[in-house]
């Protein structure tokens, strides 16, 4: 008991960063450019398949919406926020299934750190190659929401940025599950309990002023709320309203999920 207390401090220490996270960074890079295709296939499928059946199916139903006082078509409606869902979805999978499978299944942390090699520079290499995931498969996305002429608004150079810290905030809050997990059916609570519920209730699918006011005001601090509320606005050609507090509130969930995913990383090493 008192070996556990006394180690404790050490696993929620600052973390020990430099720049040999990028090593890791490029070999999951180069593992990864093999099977570059069926990856961006698959990542980009189901959101493709969301926006297509519900954005011209049941927008032909549903006709326009409203968004701050102003009319907005539903299929534009739901692809300025399906976007942010797939940057989530894509950030969420490769922190969990990709990095279990690296971390647990195949052992390539262990052999990773017997190179000078520290944990703390795997688990942030980790995070910022599923953020860098979530990039990859929302600017695929993004062309084919061009194409489709969904939205030519200059100001989505902005909302780029903006997604990548999207990815980034959920691969950390997916590494908290990645490191306490047993086996990937763990990973069922995650998407079931915490994901798809926020999906419905952050804006994505219908206004957010739909919701009851005690559900709206557990909405407001979600992470996908803001989001939502950051890159909405962009695809409108409009500037969103309050950009500081909803990067602050990504930045916050990003930086404490990160140091918490971290210690939990250690202990589960030093078991």
């Amino acid at each position: 008991m008192n070996g556990e207390v006394a180690q404790a401090p050490g696993l929620w220490r600052a973390p020990t960063l430099s720049l040999r996270w990028w090593p890791v960074f490029l070999r999951n890079l180069l593992v990864w450019k093999k099977l570059a295709i069926p990856s961006l296939v698959g990542n980009i499928a189901e959101p493709l398949i969301w926006l297509v059946a519900f954005g011209y199916g049941m927008g032909m139903l549903v006709g326009q919406v409203q968004v701050g006082g102003q009319p907005v078509p539903y299929i534009l409606f739901l692809a300025s926020g399906s976007i942010c869902m797939s940057a989530m979805n894509a950030a969420s999978f490769e922190a969990l299934y990709s990095a279990f499978s690296r971390m647990h299944v195949q052992k390539t942390w262990d052999g990773i750190m017997n190179a000078p090699v520290g944990l703390d520079d795997v688990v942030l290499a980790e995070m910022l190659w599923a953020g860098f995931k979530a990039l990859f498969t929302v600017t695929a996305i993004l062309c084919v929401m061009l194409v489709l002429n969904i939205s030519h608004s200059p100001k989505l150079l902005v909302a780029w940025p903006v997604l990548l810290g999207v990815g980034i905030t959920f691969s950390c809050i997916a590494l908290i599950f990645n490191a306490l997990a047993k086996g990937y059916d763990f990973f069922t609570y995650y998407f079931t309990l915490f994901l798809t519920p926020m999906m419905f209730l952050s804006g994505v699918f219908f206004p957010r002023e739909q919701l009851p006011l005690a559900v709206r005001l557990v909405s407001d601090w979600l992470p996908l709320t803001a989001a939502v509320e950051l890159v909405r606005p962009l695809f409108l050609d409009q500037w969103p309203a309050a950009p500081l507090r909803n990067l602050l509130v990504l930045a916050a969930y990003a930086v404490i999920a990160f140091w918490v995913a971290l210690a939990l990383t250690r202990k589960r090493f030093a078991a």
